[in-house]
This record gives C-alpha cells, sequence and structure tokens, in this order.
C-alpha cells in the first residue's frame, strides 16, 4: 500500500493506493477487484456557505468534500502518475498553484482485518 501525500498552504490531503495483491475497500462505486492498482482519495472543493471551515495558504475558505473516487489501473506508474494528479487538483480547486503542491509517496503495510 502507497500513501500519496500532498502539501501546500499549510495543509495536507493523502489518499492510498492498493497494490497488486492488497485488497482495496469495497464500497458502492469501487472498481473491479480485478483491477491491479486501486486508488482512493476524498476530493474537495471551496463553498460558499456551509462545508468545513479551513485556512489554505494563509486564506480562510469553506471546503465541502465528496465521497472518495475509487479508480482502477494496470500499472504502477500510471496509477501513481493519476494519484499524484489528483492531489495537485484538489488543492487547485481551492486556489493553490499546482506547482506549489508538494509531492510525498510512502510505502507501508496494509492493514489486515
Amino acid at each position: 500500500m502507497l500513501l500519496v501525500r500532498g502539501s501546500a498552504g499549510g495543509t495536507n490531503l493523502t489518499g492510498t493506493l492498493y497494490e497488486r495483491g492488497e485488497s482495496p475497500p469495497s464500497f458502492k462505486g469501487a472498481p473491479d477487484g480485478d483491477a491491479p492498482y486501486v486508488w482512493v482519495c476524498d476530493a474537495f472543493y471551496e463553498v460558499e456557505s456551509g462545508g468545513q471551515s479551513t485556512t489554505i495558504g494563509g486564506r480562510d475558505l469553506n471546503v465541502a468534500f465528496e465521497s472518495p473516487m475509487p479508480h482502477g489501473f494496470e500499472t504502477r506508474e500510471r496509477a501513481i502518475e493519476a494519484a499524484e494528479e489528483h492531489v495537485r487538483t484538489q488543492f487547485a480547486r481551492v486556489g493553490v498553484d499546482k506547482e506549489a503542491v508538494e509531492v510525498e509517496v510512502t510505502k507501508t503495510e496494509a492493514e489486515t482485518h
């Protein structure tokens, strides 16, 4: 299991990339279990009212979260590339320059249930 973390504007967003042989979570909308690599991460966007108050890049704003959108990929490289792009895109949705997002990929052991 890989954790892909984006950091910018004083906050972080981390998603999980399940690798070949690991069991990603199963829930409505989850990709076919046959996908060798499955990326799961929240998505967020700015809203004028409601949502969760936060400060990103010195700016106070409200953000709303979408349900995690799992995506299946055939190769590890493509999965990591898509995960990094997803994280950068979430920050861009709230006004942070994609280039300002630092992305870190770390390997961790999958939890057993």
